[in-house]
């Protein structure tokens, strides 16, 4: 019967307004009686789900506004006025509705994303012939195929074919990616033209775009800080306005005044403003890319004054390409292959360089990895077809007691100072190649760092495992004001300890398992999400889905809109209710018109919050 009621709840509303302009009408022609009798039938009707609300909200010990409202209509009821019991009861429900319906919009981006999830897949049998079947029922290493205008319902590898694919839904750019053989593909993104065949590597609820929709889901139930007050204000304001209108009842020995009193200083505006401005704020965000993960992250971004970056895949594109292959003893052709497998067992950015570099010139299936380890912030070594190979930086080459003569330091150094990343390779202990890694600066980054210092951010600081002479040309570029190179992961986490405990509100941002560390040390953590790692995405606090610093900066831009949205919302309901007591104590307002202020001012705050929808910085 309760679920039957709720369900019914717009239809009563109509059905309570049709009884009120009856009985109005009634009155005014001279039928007190009849008229009477349908404004209570409209009172009684409306208050139904407005008073099992304030019952189950009363078993949970918990003074609602449902229950203000029931408590002010039974008494107004019982004092005779039947045309304030009816509109007041017929507004709250009319208001309920309007701020559902307004909500929903504010949800829209999220909703939009849920319905762009990927249900159907093509996959392709043995016999070559394709079959549709149900998203999923996808497994890893099935072949799908992509047709023009079809969703990729899964993230996966492309094995053949070429096409250009929209990734707004995953992104939020909208400008087609190239993509052919052996790149990789995400679900939600749409294949504009040409055709694709992949293999399923992530799917289900592991992919992407599932993870999308859960972060932002989880995101959006999760409160800031102001909201947490608010809740535990209204816990006590609610109580506290019951007893002030007995007060007032017993001094003035007026019922219809302690009753209006009670209606009119009902919190609603107060308690939805934060929530609605929050939902909205991370409802734009997802929908720019920026993946912001709940209200109290939108409040500590807001705050932020210092900024801590990684370098590779960060400020860089994280896409480092081998400039030189220089060989100091031995035949490049077998060095090329030895290190190139080698460098396969590696996830770092410049091993795989390193890797695609080598597979243009050597079958690196030729050569067996017998063992093959990652040394934390140096580099990688290990056993490959009975020769024993070192790959990393000058540490890990003297740790494994291997020299470094004089011409080749010498010629490193000059690598580095013209913006290169230097990878020394060592063979049977012999120090034979020096590899020369360069890695693009992002093109956004200097527009997007001028945009946040703009928005408050006072120091911008880099912390990067590359060598310093790389690290301070990219500096000098963007006009860093902090540079710490040549770090192991440990040592990234106690600088962002030591700016902490300077009194910085700080957010780092990196993209690889070993920025993972720092970013859950900082006061708010930023992975890069298409280049990223998973489990720098599952630390951060916010993710960039098209691994773009405009969207850090919009992101940032964002949470300051959101919390001045938010501030200019509680000062609408504070500012309506204290005018409204006033104009009850002086005999100005009475109930309906109350009523009817109150939930003016609970659309208003939802309305100002959904000017966030369409935020631009």
């Amino acid at each position: 019967m309760i679920r039957f009621i709720f369900k019914q709840e717009n239809k009563i509303t109509l059905l309570a307004f049709i009884l009120i302009a009856a009985g109005l009408i009634l009155r005014f022609s001279g039928n007190t009686d009849a008229g009477n009798t349908a404004l209570i039938g409209a009172t009684v009707i409306a208050v139904l789900p407005i008073g099992i609300k304030a019952y189950q909200a009363a078993r949970m010990k918990l003074f609602s506004i449902e229950l203000l409202v029931t408590i002010a209509v039974i008494g107004a009821l019982f004092i005779g006025e039947y045309v304030e019991s009816s509109i007041v009861t017929f507004l709250f429900l009319f208001g309920s509705y309007l701020e559902a319906r307004t909500l929903e919009r504010t949800r829209s981006s999220i909703k939009e994303l849920t319905e762009m999830a990927p249900q159907e897949a093509n996959l392709i049998l043995t016999d070559g012939s394709r079959k549709l079947i149900d998203v999923y029922d996808v497994e890893i290493g099935d072949k799908i195929a992509i047709l023009p205008g079809g969703m990729i319902p899964v993230d996966g590898k492309v094995m053949s074919g070429e096409a250009e694919v929209n990734e707004a839904a995953v992104s939020g750019e909208s400008i087609p990616v190239s993509k052919i053989t052996g790149d990789q593909v995400l679900s939600g993104t749409i294949l504009d033209s040409g055709y694709l065949e992949i293999t399923a590597e992530k799917v289900g609820d592991d992919t992407t775009f599932s993870k999308i929709i859960e972060l932002v889901e989880e995101a959006q139930d999760s409160k800031s800080n102001a909201e947490r007050f608010l809740d535990r204000f209204a816990q006590y304001y609610t109580p506290g306005v019951l007893i002030l209108s007995i007060i007032v009842w017993v001094i003035t020995k007026d019922l219809h005044l302690a009753i209006t009193f009670l209606v009119i200083a009902c919190p609603g505006a107060l308690v939805i403003g934060a929530p609605v401005s929050n939902v909205a704020g991370i409802g734009n965000g997802a929908k720019n890319g920026s993946l912001i993960k709940g209200g109290e992250v939108i409040e500590k971004l807001s705050k932020v004054d210092t900024l801590v970056f990684d370098k590779t895949g960060t400020l860089t594109k994280g896409r480092p390409e081998v400039t030189d292959f220089k060989v100091f003893a031995g035949d490049e052709m077998e060095l090329t292959g030895l290190i190139g497998k080698l460098e396969t067992a590696s996830e770092h950015h410049l091993g795989r360089a390193i890797v695609e570099y080598a597979e243009k010139t050597s079958d690196l299936s030729a050569y067996i990895m017998e063992q093959a380890s990652g040394v934390k912030g140096q580099g990688i070594e290990g056993t490959i077809s009975d020769h024993s190979i070192v790959a990393g930086n000058r540490k890990l080459l003297r740790e494994n007691g291997i020299d470094i003569p004089t011409d080749i330091e010498t010629y490193a150094l000059e690598r580095e100072k013209k913006g290169n990343t230097a990878v020394f390779a060592a063979v049977d202990s012999k120090l034979t190649a020096v590899i020369s890694i360069a890695d693009k600066i992002r093109d956004d980054a200097k527009e997007a760092l001028a945009t946040m210092r703009n928005n408050g951010i006072k120091h911008v600081v880099m912390l990067t495992g590359d060598n310093r002479h790389t690290a301070a040309a990219v500096a000098a570029e963007l006009g860093i004001d902090e540079v710490h190179a040549e770090l192991l992961p440990e040592d990234k986490v106690t600088h962002v300890k030591r700016l902490k405990e300077e009194g910085r509100m700080i957010s780092m941002a990196g993209d690889g398992i070993n920025d993972a560390p720092a970013i859950a040390t900082a006061d708010v953590g930023l992975a890069m999400g298409k280049g990223g790692t998973d489990i720098s995405m599952e630390t951060a606090d916010v993710v960039l889905m098209a691994d773009k610093l405009s969207q850090y900066a919009h992101a940032l831009s964002l949470s300051k809109g959101t919390m001045r949205n938010m501030k200019q919302n509680i000062i609408i309901a504070l500012v309506t209710v204290a005018l409204l007591l006033v104009g009850v104590l002086m005999g100005g307002v009475n109930l309906a018109i109350g009523m009817f202020a109150h939930e003016a001012s609970v659309l208003i705050v939802i309305l100002n919050a959904m000017r966030l929808i369409k935020f631009k910085p």
